[in-house]
Order: C-alpha cells, then sequence, then structure tokens
C-alpha cells in the first residue's frame, strides 16, 4: 500500500471507490441482467417423473427460454426491448455507491487496523490473514448498508414485459418499488436475503479484494509489471475468475430468495434446499457463464477506474500541497 492511500480522507476513499464501482456497474450491466434471468430459470417447477422401463428417475423438467449467455441478451432484448436490459440500473448504481464505497474504499483502513491489532504492523509478507479478515468485515458491514437496493435491483432484473403488452411491470420506478415493498413486506421485505447476501459478499470480498490485493503485490515483488494499467488488468482478470468460482453457488441462492413472493420460501436455507431436490446441483452454477463474464469485465473496469482515479486524486493533493 502506498504511503499516499493512507493519508487520502476516508470520504474520498469512499467517493472514489463508489464512483469506479458505478463506472463498471454501467458497462456490464447487460450481464448482470442476462445472469439474474439464467439463475431464476426453472424456479418453482415440479419434478417430471421419468418411467425407463426398470426403474422411475426423478428429473427437473428443462426450461428452455434462454440459452446461453449471448441468447439471454437477444432474447431480453428482441420480446422486451433493448431497455430491459438496464431494468433496475439506478438501484444498481444506488447500491454500488452504498456498497462498493464501503467495502472497497475501507478496505485499505480496516486492512492496516487488523495489521496493527493481529501482526503488530510486521513488515514484509503478504499478511493473507488480515486482508482476509479487512474483506470480510467490510463486505459484511457493506451488505447491511445497501441490502434494500441489491432487493430492487433484482427484482426489476428479473421482472419482464412483452413488447406490445399492456401487462404491467411489477415495479415501475426505483422509488416506488422501494414503497410497495415496505408496504407489502415491511423491513424484512427490503432487508430480505441478507444472510445469504452477507455470506456472498463475505466469499466476493475475499475472493476479487483480496485476490487482487496479492497478485497485483506478487506481481510488483516479482518485477513481471509495473504498477501500471497492464498490472492492473492482469490482478483484475485473475480475482474475476476466483469470484465467480467461490461465489455462483450462493448468489444463484441469493437471487432466487431475494426475488421470491412473500412466503415462498421460508428461509434461504430451504430455497437452496428446493433447489438442489428439484434442479440438481448444477443448479448453484446457472448463469455461470454471464456471471463470469460479467464479474471479469466488472472488475477489469472498476480496478482500472479506481486505480487511475486514486492516482489523479494523489497528483492533485500533490501540487495543492
Amino acid at each position: 500500500m502506498k504511503a499516499a492511500d493512507l493519508d487520502t480522507p476516508i470520504a474520498i476513499k469512499l467517493l472514489t471507490a463508489g464512483s469506479a464501482a458505478c463506472v463498471a456497474d454501467f458497462a456490464s450491466f447487460p450481464l448482470d441482467t442476462a445472469k439474474v434471468r439464467l439463475q431464476i430459470q426453472g424456479e418453482g417447477r415440479a419434478l417430471v417423473t421419468v418411467n425407463t422401463g426398470s426403474a422411475l428417475l426423478v428429473r427437473p423438467p428443462r426450461a428452455v427460454q434462454y440459452h446461453g449467455l449471448v441468447d439471454t441478451i437477444i432474447t431480453i432484448a428482441r420480446q422486451e426491448g433493448a431497455r430491459s436490459l438496464y431494468n433496475g440500473l439506478s438501484a444498481g448504481l444506488q447500491r454500488q455507491m452504498c456498497f462498493a464505497s464501503v467495502r472497497l474504499g475501507l478496505y485499505d483502513s480496516v486492512k492496516t487496523l487488523y495489521q496493527q491489532l493481529l501482526d503488530g504492523n510486521r513488515s514484509g509478507g503478504l499478511n493473507i490473514g488480515t486482508r482476509v479478515a479487512a474483506g470480510l468485515t467490510t463486505g459484511a458491514l457493506a451488505v447491511l448498508l445497501a441490502q434494500p437496493t441489491d432487493v430492487v435491483k433484482v427484482r426489476f432484473q428479473a421482472q419482464q414485459r412483452a413488447l406490445g403488452t399492456q401487462t404491467a411491470p411489477r415495479y415501475k420506478s426505483t422509488l416506488q418499488a422501494y414503497r410497495m415493498i415496505a408496504k407489502l413486506e415491511g423491513a424484512r421485505g427490503l432487508w430480505k436475503g441478507t444472510f445469504p447476501n452477507v455470506s456472498r459478499n463475505a466469499i466476493v470480498n475475499v475472493s476479487e479484494i483480496v485476490c487482487y490485493d496479492v497478485v497485483k503485490d506478487l506481481i510488483l515483488q516479482h518485477n513481471l509489471m509495473k504498477d501500471s494499467v497492464p498490472c492492473h488488468f492482469t490482478s483484475a482478470v485473475i480475482a474475476g475468475f476466483c469470484t465467480t468460482v467461490a461465489a455462483s453457488p450462493v448468489d444463484v441462492v441469493k437471487t432466487r430468495y431475494m426475488n421470491s413472493a412473500p412466503g415462498e420460501y421460508r428461509s434461504a436455507v430451504e430455497c437452496s434446499l428446493r433447489m438442489f431436490a428439484q434442479e440438481g446441483p448444477a443448479a448453484f452454477y446457472k448463469g455461470f457463464i454471464p456471471s463470469f463474464c460479467r464479474l471479469v469485465s466488472w472488475n477489469i473496469v472498476m480496478w482500472i477506474t479506481y486505480e487511475q482515479f486514486k492516482l489523479t486524486i494523489a497528483n492533485l493533493r500533490r501540487d495543492h500541497n
């Protein structure tokens, strides 16, 4: 960590992290919408019993509306209009300003605090334990703050409306969604899925931020690259892949549970058990390809933007002083 990063005021760190995440979210939002649609595909369908002659096999039925990332994006654009790919964008940007600003903007400060408390601020080494602890802490704190924005974003992305029909969408605006959820489901509705989301984002934070942090430091320590865009790009790609592999199962459960009608699932655990029983273990990796494409592209845009923002702010502060 550079000394300039430690001296940067917390407010600037939060604003910088949130702004970089908003840029990344806007760039990758259609991929996120496709991921959500693929994750909820097949939800709530009854089991199918197949007589093979010698035994009865129970198999989940096939859902055929979407076939992969590209087909999902094309189908949504054709049936609902291209704007539907950005359903929930306003809630997504609100989420990033609340969520990423905390989980990313506070990461360096919390990591430094844990290094002082747990490691005695020893120099040298990668301090993996303190990085993981910092990632878990800022990820959980961010979810508790930003959960309502995530619920609204997921529901907007999940709702469908065919072009040329008079069928009213579930929600017409972000503010209406907040009001309706609070009115019909109470505060519990706005914080629905907090536990799986805390679990998911603890994994995401450790996989994404800690992985990026460690990979970048290793690249710099071994003089493989300079602290520049190619180094940031490489670190972001590796972090995005690790995050997708680690977070996909809990991400699918989170999406299903947050999008569910009141009373459909008693808990996120029941949601995951029913998914496994009705659709098999592969259901936990539904939407893996769009999730991978989205997370890698999001990481690339976010980290490069964030690093450039930090460099610009450091230069401005140095010139000012």
